[in-house]
C-alpha cells in the first residue's frame, strides 16, 4: 500500500467513530446532490469513498429496489461505522481503492463522490478508473456539503490556487480523465460538480 493510501486510512480511521455526530446536518445536502445526478429506477450507482455511507439512503431511494447501490471505501473503520448506522441495508459495502475497482468496465450508470477529489493520490488516473466502470453517457457527481471557502475557513486555512476543486483546475482534470464537466456550483452551502462520461 502506498504512503498516500496509508495516510488516508489513518486519517479516516481515527475519525470514523464520531464522523456522523461531527456533521449531523449534512443529510439534506446529500439528498439534494443525489437528486441532481438524475438517477432513474433500476440504475446502478457507486458511492466512491463512501465513508460512513451517508449518501447510500438517498442513492437507494433514487434507484429503487431494482437498482444497484455500491459503497466503496479504502478505510475499514468507515465501512464498520456505515454498518453500525444500518446503511448497509441501502447498498452493498465494498472495501476497495478507487485506483483499482473490482467492477466490470461500463457496469455502472453513475458515480457519486463526496469529499473525494482532495484525497485522490493520482487524480487523473483515479478519475479515469471511475470513468472505466461507468457506461458512456453515465454521470459523475463530485460533492461536498459545504463550499471550498467555507471548508477552508473551517480548517483554518485559505483556498490556494492549486486547489483541485477550483473550476479552472477541475474542468481540465475531468476532461483528461474521460469526463466532460456539465455544471459547477461552489457556494458556502455546497460544492457540486457534475460530469458526463465521454463515449
Amino acid at each position: 500500500m502506498s504512503d498516500d493510501h496509508t495516510h488516508v486510512q489513518e486519517f479516516f480511521a481515527a475519525r470514523a467513530a464520531d464522523w456522523d455526530t461531527r456533521f449531523p446536518d449534512d443529510g439534506p445536502a446529500y439528498a439534494a446532490a443525489v437528486a441532481e445526478l438524475g438517477l432513474r429506477k433500476g440504475d446502478r450507482v457507486l458511492d466512491a469513498g463512501c465513508g460512513t455511507g451517508r449518501a447510500l439512503p438517498p442513492l437507494r431511494a433514487a434507484v429503487g429496489p431494482s437498482g444497484v447501490v455500491i459503497g466503496a471505501d479504502l478505510t475499514p473503520a468507515m465501512l464498520e461505522a456505515a454498518v453500525r448506522a444500518g446503511r448497509d441495508r441501502d447498498g452493498r459495502l465494498l472495501l476497495a481503492d478507487v485506483a483499482g475497482l473490482p467492477l466490470r468496465t461500463g457496469s455502472l450508470d453513475a458515480v457519486f463522490g463526496a469529499g473525494l477529489v482532495s484525497h485522490l493520490p493520482d487524480p487523473v488516473e483515479n478519475l479515469r478508473e471511475l470513468a472505466r466502470v461507468v457506461r458512456p453517457g453515465g454521470t459523475l457527481a463530485l460533492f461536498h456539503p459545504i463550499g471550498r471557502a467555507a471548508l477552508a475557513a473551517r480548517q483554518g486555512r485559505r483556498i490556494t490556487p492549486d486547489d483541485l476543486r477550483a473550476q479552472d483546475r477541475l474542468g481540465p482534470l475531468l476532461a483528461g480523465s474521460c469526463w466532460d464537466m456539465t455544471s459547477y456550483v461552489d457556494e458556502d452551502a455546497r460544492f457540486l460538480a457534475l460530469a458526463v462520461r465521454r463515449s
